[in-house]
């Protein structure tokens, strides 16, 4: 049986592209995500991160802004979400997941968070609409 905090089970599970845009005032949907961000603050909603979005949101910072800024962005995350852990289970059936969809530009990333989604009933904050299609409920 999976237990979850309060704060977990009140939180939106984010995708990497949301949680970039937000920092990067330079990204198309950064007005859009800094919107979200001041709904989800004023709905005392939490924000949830896997690990493996940790790392690509990272990658994406580090690769746009200086080291540094990169270093910092982590440093605050760190602070302001709840990081997730999948289980190895999950990694399995999200090789599944992405089988299921093979005829999609499905990425690995993407098929973790469905999978967490489901796991955790959290709504994933994306602007990708590939969840749309994979059945996952998507924070409006």
């Amino acid at each position: 049986m999976i237990t979850t905090s309060p704060t977990v089970r009140h939180a939106v599970l984010a995708d990497a592209g949301p949680l970039f845009a937000a920092s990067d005032d330079r990204d198309q949907y950064h007005e859009r995500a800094r919107r979200d961000l001041d709904r989800l603050m004023d709905e005392r909603r939490s924000i949830a991160l896997l690990y493996p979005s940790l790392w690509e949101c990272y990658t994406l910072v580090l690769r746009h802004h200086h080291p540094r800024a990169a270093q910092s962005w982590l440093a605050e995350l760190r602070e302001t979400v709840i990081l997730l852990k999948p289980a190895p289970e999950d990694y399995e059936s999200t090789l599944r997941h992405v089988a299921r969809y093979r005829d999609q530009p499905i990425t690995i990333f993407d098929a973790l968070l469905a999978v967490m989604s489901d796991r955790f009933a959290l709504p994933v904050w994306t602007f990708d609409l590939h969840f749309d299609m994979m059945g996952v409920s998507v924070r409006q």
